[in-house]
């Protein structure tokens, strides 16, 4: 299991504690610091289920200077959406576990980071 954390997220230590609580095995990426790659977030994002902007931090200074919220939610857009969370890691929701069983979650809540454990433990 890998987890992509800001540690000035609150959301991000509370995964972590839980992590801990429950022994789970882990690793940590600091994304802000350890860029993920447009291939990366791709992956990422294949894994989750979910399209670059579905995990797009739109409230951000930087979101709000891209003027992402014009942006068209599409395919044809997707590559546009990818490089701006390459480009600006900042804009990326946190945090995001990969699960052993090759899934990922957006791991905001309580449940989310149990639903990982869950994947990892099999």
């Amino acid at each position: 299991m890998e987890i992509w954390i800001n540690p000035a997220c609150s959301k991000c230590r509370s995964a972590l504690t839980l992590l801990d609580a429950e022994g789970a095995g882990y690793s940590v990426r600091r994304y802000l610091e350890d860029v993920p790659s447009q291939d990366e977030i791709r992956a990422v994002l294949g894994r989750l289920g979910l399209e670059p902007w579905d995990i797009t931090r739109t409230q951000e200074a930087a979101a709000k200077e891209l003027g992402l919220k014009d942006w068209p939610r599409e395919e044809g857009a997707r590559d546009r959406w990818i490089a701006a969370l390459a480009e600006h890691p900042k804009l990326i929701q946190r945090p995001i576990i990969t699960a052993d069983d090759g899934s990922a979650v957006v791991g905001r809540t309580e449940e989310a980071v149990r639903e990982a454990l869950s994947r990892s433990r099999g």
